[in-house]
């Protein structure tokens, strides 16, 4: 009997659903194709342009809304390793980012909150340290750093990785706990201009994202 009540407590934890998971639904446009997220052409990569251009610091403010929007106008769902991923969202929430989904596991729906703090070291290294990881309302963080690491091993025994490519940082600092040199080559996101930037300072309050760039000399 007690056996029994401590499965269905933990099926209970896992299929929970939190009150601030709500996710952007955005309906697609014609011939099933999404449209280009007009906060991403209009408003960030010019914010983003712009400030490069001035050749000084300056600050990349990334609002909460306008993300979700253009997360939305993604493919979804994704697949991988036969789990199906749908309906992502972020939070800005102070010194910290939320990033919730839907994950359906063999028919099963469960939502996965992935909280991660960002920060600087004293070297000026940046590490997205992955703070918790949920599924439902049940705390996996321990199980879920384990099976990262492995994963992120077994990637870099089995496939050629560009080490250097920023995507593969990104990944290896959530994945592994390695921080990284935060510079961001203009040339990688627009086709002309060849400006470095680093990230100096990130801050992150409710609903926002501000992010200072440095002119890399």
């Amino acid at each position: 009997m007690i056996d029994l009540a401590v499965a269905i407590v933990i099926f209970a934890l896992l299929l929970y659903k939190p009150a601030r998971y709500k996710p952007r639904d955005i309906a697609p446009a014609g011939n099933n194709q999404k449209e280009i997220s007009q906060y991403l052409t209009n408003i960030l990569l010019p914010q983003l342009y712009n400030g490069a251009q001035l050749q000084e610091p300056f600050d990349l403010v990334i609002i909460q809304n306008g993300i979700n929007e253009t997360i939305a106008r993604y493919k979804w769902p994704m697949e991988s390793n036969g789990v199906i991923i749908s309906a992502p969202t972020v939070l800005f929430v102070p010194e910290s980012i939320v990033l919730m989904g839907m994950a359906n596991i063999k028919g099963v729906d469960l939502v996965v909150t992935v909280e991660a703090r960002p920060g600087l070291d004293e070297e000026g290294l940046l590490n997205l340290r992955v703070e918790k990881v949920k599924i439902g309302a049940m705390n996996i963080t321990p199980i879920a750093r384990l099976l990262a690491k492995r994963m992120y091993a077994e990637r870099l025994a089995t496939i050629p990785i560009d080490t250097e490519n920023l995507r593969t940082k990104i990944a290896a600092s959530l994945l592994n706990g390695e921080p990284f040199e935060p510079i961001l080559n203009i040339k990688d996101i627009f086709d002309n201009g060849d400006t470095e930037l680093r990230v100096e300072k990130i801050t992150i309050t409710q609903e926002k994202l501000t992010i200072r760039l440095v002119p890399v000399s």
